[in-house]
This record gives C-alpha cells, structure tokens and sequence, in this order.
C-alpha cells in the first residue's frame, strides 16, 4: 500500500476536496502542502497540466485533477492549495504538484474501513482507485496517483521540465 502504516492493519491519508467530492492519497506520497500561488503556464502541455511552479528552485508540473476527471477547470479561492507529491515514472520518483480546492484532513483507515471501488457512480476510472474509505457515515475515494498520472501524463512533465531553465533560486533571505 502506498500509505503510511500505523499499525499492522492501518494507514494514514490526506483527505482533500475537489469539485465538492473529498479524495484522498497516502500521506507517505504527500512531501508537503503549499498555499496556492503563482503558476506560469506553458504552451503546448495538456489541459489538465495548469503550469509549473518554482519550488525552492525546482520546476514543478501541477495537475488539476478536476479536469484529469473530466469537470470544469478548478476555480481559485483563499483554500485552493497545492498537494505536492511523489510519484513514480519508470522506476523513478518524480515531484509534482495536484491541486486542491481544499485540505479536509489526515485520516487514518483500518483495512476493514477500505472497501473495493464500484463499478459505476464515481468520475474517476475505476483503475485510478485503490478503494472507498469509510469516514463515519460517507465513503471517500483513495486515489492510486501513480494511475492517475500516467506514464504519457508523466513523460509531458519531462520534457517540459527538460525544455524549462531552472528558475532562479530564492533570495537567501526570503521567507519558503
């Protein structure tokens, strides 16, 4: 599992909403949370590709999953954050950004609170989820983000990270 284990029968996730339907990812996937900010768009990268932005002098893709699942482009609020994840391509670990129209919470599920994804209802592909975790009395859907950012998604996110200068690294006295 892609989770934080806790205990020999639990793990942990990071519960965050989009398009009012709460998703969420294994916390170990998760390196941080980032308030949203300036994202500079590139020409000539999928739609759910929003841009890049500059992480502590990285370039870092960031997807819109509310598109990646087929709903309108996410609107911007004072919630709207940035998941940054690790995911894997090939073999490898690459960094990008997810975003969120919010942060609900860090969760934590027994393996008898994940029950198998259905078969129809829900606006990802079935092959995108790990399973539905029960939280009290609603069901939220545990994403498998290496699916979801595909291999073709991910190889996108290469060249264009390949085709970018590297940003200019932060001032040394300002404020990450």
């Amino acid at each position: 599992m892609n989770a934080v284990t806790t205990t020999p029968d639990q793990a942990q996730y990071l519960g965050f909403n989009i398009a009012d339907e709460e998703y969420a990812i294994g916390i170990l996937r998760v390196k941080e949370i980032l308030e949203y900010d300036t994202i500079t768009r590139v020409p000539g990268t999928p739609p759910s590709i929003r841009g890049v932005i500059n992480l502590r002098g990285s370039v870092v893709p960031v997807v819109d999953l509310a598109l990646k699942f087929g709903l309108p482009e996410s609107p911007i609020t004072k919630r709207t954050c940035i998941v940054v994840v690790e995911v894997d391509l090939d073999g490898d670990r690459t960094v990008m950004g997810v975003m969120a129209d919010a942060v609900s919470q860090v969760m934590d599920l027994a393996g008898g609170d994940i029950q198998p994804p259905p078969a129809f209802g829900t606006r990802v592909h079935m092959d995108h989820l790990l399973g539905m975790g029960k939280a009290g009395k609603k069901f939220i859907l545990l994403l498998d983000i290496d699916r979801i950012l595909s291999v073709n998604e991910l190889t996108e996110v290469t060249k264009l990270q390949e085709l970018l200068p590297p940003p200019s690294p932060a001032p040394a006295d300002a404020v990450v």
